[in-house]
């Protein structure tokens, strides 16, 4: 057995972008794409990803492993990137629209961006960036906007656009073959909004398995329609992108997600898929959805924060069935997804939601996905299991990263004793299934964002009044969680302004990131090492998150800590419903 050999004929690189040319040789009449007006056809879909490989390779001079970063909401050309830049050997960089200025230049400059294209809207954000890199001395990327492809804008930064490109390129060109499956296909950034990002680098095996297991594990047929009300900026849109290519689906683009958007696309385009985090749900209920059914069921996998039952069942009674995933940057997307047994089917929708709430199992890329109890012995949680005994959890397969791009350090710490460390604490029940219990990362996941409680102290400990700072999640009705900062003032008799430290955080991070509320302490309690006792801290932050109630504006509170006590002064603050 040993002497037969691999040969072309029966070893081929596992890649997502083979998908493409199949759906367009399967599939090829079928509709691909929707965009307002715009409408394309696999064929068409395949013909314009070929198109632009061949320019990026012919006109622009990209070679292997040239990173082509993009910035721009879900809309045709984003979905299109995802084949035709790997299709010229190159990879493929997602930028968050959420970041500023600051951080998207970080991105930038720490990919070493060759070429980076910009939705027509994004073109000011972009222009800051590109001046900060400019100033530093770094090597500016070549930009090329993409304009509306359903309302032609005109808007323009430099000579280069988008579908110029794509009519200038030669679709029967031969394009880059792929000969190594280890090689690069894309590359997302954890966090953009320091000096120094982790990149992750996917694999093209990597991204394969992991677009197989998911459409398996959330059992997606043929000709699905899927709702694109997940930003394809994360994880690749959890490798739907590639997915739903797979399966000859539609993809439905829309720009943004607003209640009545979502639910016209639902209701024009028949969807049948979509992915998001548990904040859309609240858009959605917010926008009506209470008082209307779906005219038939819509699938939709979520992730992020842990969405509360009380919030599934509301949005089960819509028709929306719901599945959950876990799932990090670092596991190109979901690891783990609440797979459904019909037994549960006759329990009560209480019952349900709560099942549904937790994180699950392992989907199919990965060999094991446990609980462990010490990181240097790699124990594993004593069995049988019981639901309580908490450990990190750790991953092993082939849809882990590759690692993290020119960061030794980092992917020394990630990979260890044959494990990824994904630094969020767990148990695992008696059925297997593993839930979330906290995050050793302290990583606040507000709105499907992930914000690095670290990075917003490190701003406020620039704050000139501020002596030391903590942030913590405090629970939202709206967003799952938000920044809730405790800090202690440098100057005892003139305090700190709430207002003062809120417009601070704007100036120097992205919004998103920003607290929702400052609480002004003595000092914080640490433990006998000097640490922080954060679980003190978000015990205090649960008491002090807004009410689960229907609302468009609050007025916030300041409040300041003193002896043990706490009292709370009126502040003239608006807090929109918006993260930006």
């Amino acid at each position: 057995m040993d002497q037969l050999q691999k040969r072309p004929a029966n070893y081929v690189p596992l890649s997502p972008i083979t998908f493409l040319p199949r759906a367009n040789a399967v599939y090829g009449d079928r509709t691909s794409v929707v965009y307002g007006r715009v409408r394309f056809t696999w064929r068409q879909t395949h013909e314009r990803c070929r198109r632009l490989a061949s320019s990026l390779v012919r006109t622009l001079g990209l070679r292997r492993n040239d990173v082509v970063s993009v910035l721009a909401p879900n809309v045709p050309a984003m979905y299109e990137m995802h084949f035709a830049v790997p299709m010229a050997g190159a990879v493929l960089n997602t930028v968050n629209t959420r970041l500023d200025a600051k951080a998207v230049a970080a991105i930038l400059r720490h990919a070493d961006a060759k070429l980076f294209f910009v939705d027509w809207e994004y073109v000011r954000l972009a222009s800051d960036a590109l001046q900060i890199i400019a100033d530093s001395g770094a090597p500016v990327p070549l930009v090329a906007v993409i304009d509306d492809l359903d309302r032609p804008t005109g808007v323009r930064l430099g000579e280069l656009e988008y579908e110029a490109l794509v009519a200038h390129g030669d679709p029967n060109v031969e394009l880059p073959q792929l000969e190594d499956e280890w090689d690069a296909v894309t590359l997302n950034y954890t966090s953009g909004t320091t000096s120094a990002p982790k990149g992750v680098v996917y694999s093209h095996r990597g991204a394969y398995l992991s677009t197989t297991s998911l459409l398996m594990a959330w059992e997606m047929g043929a000709e699905p329609v899927y709702l694109w009300t997940l930003p394809m900026f994360h994880c690749n849109g959890w490798t739907f992108t590639w997915g739903v290519a797979a399966r000859g689906g539609v993809n439905v683009c829309i720009r943004e997600n607003r209640p009545a958007e979502v639910y016209r696309a639902i209701k024009r385009n028949n969807v049948t898929h979509m992915c998001c985090a548990p904040v859309v749900f609240n858009i959605l209920l917010e926008g009506g959805g209470d008082t209307a059914r779906l005219g038939a069921p819509v699938h939709v996998l979520t992730g992020g924060a842990p969405p509360p039952a009380a919030l599934l069942e509301r949005v089960e009674r819509i028709g929306f069935h719901i599945t959950h995933a876990y799932g990090l940057t670092e596991a190109t997307g979901p690891a783990l997804a609440c797979e459904w047994r019909a037994q549960w089917d006759k329990l009560p929708l209480s019952d349900r939601a709560r099942l549904k709430a937790r994180q699950g199992v392992s989907v199919l890329s990965l060999a094991d996905a446990d609980v462990v109890t010490d990181d240097a012995k790699m124990a594993r949680v004593p069995h049988p299991h019981d639901g309580k005994s908490l450990g990190e959890i750790v991953l092993r397969g082939s849809s882990v990263m590759k690692g993290y791009l020119n960061n030794p350090e980092a992917n020394e710490a990630a990979f260890r004793g044959g494990w990824f460390m994904t630094g969020d604490v767990g148990v695992v029940h008696p059925d297997g299934y593993i839930e979330i219990k906290d995050r050793s990362k302290d990583v606040i996941i507000s709105g499907g964002e992930n914000i690095c409680s670290k990075e917003v102290e490190e701003v406020l400990f620039r704050h000139p009044d501020v002596a030391d700072a903590a942030v913590v999640a405090m629970p939202h009705p709206h967003w799952g969680e938000t920044p809730c900062a405790f800090v202690v003032a440098r100057n005892k008799a003139a305090g700190v302004c709430e207002d003062d430290v809120m417009a601070f955080c704007r100036k120097h991070m992205a919004h998103f990131m920003v607290p929702k509320k400052v609480v002004v302490y003595d000092v914080l309690p640490r433990n006998a090492l000097g640490k922080v006792e954060k679980v003190k801290l978000r015990d205090e932050a649960r008491k002090l998150a807004p009410p689960a109630q229907k609302t468009k504006a609050t007025k916030a509170t300041k409040t300041t800590v003193s002896g043990g006590r706490r009292s709370e002064q009126p502040v003239a603050h608006v807090m929109a419903m918006s993260r930006l």
